[in-house]
């Protein structure tokens, strides 16, 4: 698992008990002694606004192919959640670096960084 990468993953809701498999992007490696990871939110819903911290993806324009999302899909990076690696069910696909940087940069400034 590293960095990058998109995983389907049981991912929590926001405001009801429970989890959902849905895909998730990792922002980090495994960390510390019980292996948890951050990721952020993939949803298949594109919202009538996109906010500065979402990045649409669609898996038929060259720059996303690698993400191996069936349908056009927004990444929501205000979206985070930590996951016990038990939590990621199977990888999709893979962010490559050109779109990383996008999302790097997107992160840094959601968090004022």
């Amino acid at each position: 698992m590293q960095r990058g990468e998109i995983y389907l993953a049981k991912f929590p809701f926001g405001d009801v008990p429970g989890m959902k498999l849905r895909p998730v992007l990792l922002l980090t490696e495994s960390v510390g002694p019980i292996p948890e990871i951050l990721v952020a939110y993939i949803s298949s819903v594109i919202p009538a606004q996109v906010l500065p911290s979402d990045v649409v993806m669609d898996s038929t324009r060259a720059e996303f192919a690698s993400t191996h999302l069936k349908i056009i899909s927004a990444l929501r990076l205000h979206k985070l959640a930590t996951l016990h690696v038990s939590s990621l069910a199977r990888q999709l696909g893979r962010i490559e670096a050109p779109q990383q940087t996008v999302i790097d940069s997107k992160l840094k400034a959601l968090l004022g960084l």
